[in-house]
């Protein structure tokens, strides 16, 4: 698996999934906020399958 996440983009994907983790656990929002796993996992691996399909 090689990287396909830059040293910016991962930062705020992992920024992005611990706020949206944090809202849900404190039940500020419903429970769509465990899709911040996705941007969470993919940030911590610096891989996205995503782009991977699109080649980019």
């Amino acid at each position: 698996m090689q990287k396909n996440i830059g040293n910016v983009e991962r930062i705020i994907r992992i920024l992005v999934g611990v706020i949206l983790l944090g809202l849900t656990y404190t039940h500020q929002i419903g429970g769509w906020g465990w899709i911040g796993l996705v941007p969470l996992i993919t940030g911590l691996v610096s891989f996205c399958p995503v782009y991977m399909l699109f080649k980019r």
